[in-house]
């Protein structure tokens, strides 16, 4: 586990249908009276790990259900410190997709400025983030602003935009988002041939 996923912590090897189970439980005896000590239980978890299934636990917390109120812009901040410390895509791919994501569609305009300046940021997770975190809107993308955080992370952009992990993010939001609006998606490709990597356009279109 520990060679797959290139950590540098090592893995305790439980396996994630048993851990989840464990988890499940230990949530529930362990119930987080208030959004503050949830937090810090949160970034305790994750800052403090010796292996990866701590970290692994740290993210589930963040999405039980007794969190459910505390989904807001006010939790960014938890969110984008556990993406660029954990600068993996099993990490940062979560997130994305379930915190954040749902984060904006709650939020749009405070959550949209933000994820438009992260996909200009240096990071590439940072931009990963941007890229995905629409992965589940569905026939609630923006594709205002789809099309901003793609465009800022086409080929002709700076070194970053080079990276294997923000080219793939590029295909996958496209391929995603063709489930929705495949029209939308063949205009966006056809426009931007040329600034599409290979994977990126691969990806997008394998649906088509």
């Amino acid at each position: 586990m520990q060679a797959y996923m290139k950590s540098a912590l090592p893995f305790r090897g439980v396996p994630s249908p048993e851990r989840t189970r464990l988890l499940r439980g230990l949530f529930e005896l362990h119930r987080q009276a208030d959004r503050a000590t949830w937090e810090s239980t949160v970034r305790t978890l994750w800052d403090e790990a010796a292996y990866r299934e701590e970290q692994y636990a740290a993210t589930a917390l963040t999405g039980h259900r007794s969190a459910r109120g505390w989904q807001d812009v006010d939790t960014i901040g938890l969110y984008e410190h556990m993406i660029v410390t954990g600068a993996w895509w099993d990490h940062v791919d979560e997130l994305a997709s379930r915190r954040v994501g749902p984060i904006l569609r709650a939020h749009p305009t405070a959550m949209a400025a933000l994820l438009r300046r992260w996909a200009v940021d240096d990071d590439r997770w940072r931009r990963r983030t941007a890229i995905i975190a629409q992965l589940g809107s569905k026939d609630m993308t923006d594709v205002a602003l789809l099309a901003d955080v793609l465009t800022a992370n086409l080929l002709d952009g700076p070194p970053v935009t080079q990276d294997f992990f923000v080219r793939k993010a590029v295909g996958w939001a496209l391929r995603q988002h063709a489930r929705t609006d495949p029209g939308w998606v063949r205009a966006f490709v056809s426009t931007n041939r040329e600034r599409l990597s290979q994977l990126s356009y691969r990806e997008a279109t394998k649906h088509l």
